[in-house]
């Protein structure tokens, strides 16, 4: 099975997105550059839905494509998937989606999408996996993203660090509770107005060790 990673960009407070889901800066970053992540007319990641393409630097598109190529699979939560209209069938990396969520797919909401409405973080992951392969399974930091890594089931952390400070709003780690030691960053790399992180998270046995 491919890795695990959850990702997101993020303030350097912690935050995702301000109290009522605006991004604000923290994407500027992914439209200030001049050279393309994804062929053109790919939609861009974020919460606008304009549909404009991805203009990074050179030194984080050496990093992001390579990354975005891998994802054979996303899972997300259904918060998300209804703010962003599961990016309207078409996810910005990977072939298939998997939303957690109590409720089903919405009726006639692009059937030929490869998205699939599990209500388990578990069934989640698994299914991800399935549909991934051996390429990476990308799942959205949050809430459910907490969950999934408190659930043992995270591989990697990988934050875009913006150098913007929200105060309050949806924290990349969600409500998590409790303590997990993450390993020293293999990823440390420095764009322009965003710095790419990447952590291995530490076995449970190794981080209660650890810990005492």
């Amino acid at each position: 099975m491919g890795t695990v990673i959850m990702h997101n960009v993020v303030s350097v407070d912690g935050f995702i997105a301000d109290d009522n889901d605006d991004v604000g800066p923290l994407h500027d970053w992914y439209f200030s550059g001049d050279t393309p992540i994804v062929e053109t007319g790919a939609q861009e990641y974020d919460h606008s839905g304009t549909g404009a393409g991805f203009k990074v630097s050179r030194t984080s598109a050496d990093y992001v494509r390579p990354m975005w190529e891998s994802i054979g699979a996303t899972v997300m939560g259904r918060h998300l998937f209804d703010l962003v209209n599961g990016w309207d069938g078409q996810p910005p990396a990977g072939d298939h989606v998997v939303v957690v969520s109590h409720r089903p797919k919405p009726e006639g909401w692009h059937p030929e999408a490869s998205y699939h409405f599990v209500d388990d973080v578990t069934a989640a992951i698994t299914t991800a996996q399935q549909l991934a392969g051996d390429r990476t399974v990308s799942v959205n930091a949050g809430d459910v993203g907490s969950q999934i890594l408190a659930a043992g089931l995270v591989d990697e952390v990988a934050m875009d660090v913006v150098p913007v400070v929200f105060g309050s709003g949806k924290r990349y780690f969600g409500g998590m509770d409790g303590q997990l030691l993450l390993e020293d960053p293999h990823v440390v790399i420095q764009g322009d107005r965003v710095l790419h992180l990447r952590f291995k998270v530490r076995p449970p046995a190794a981080s209660d060790a650890s810990a005492r």
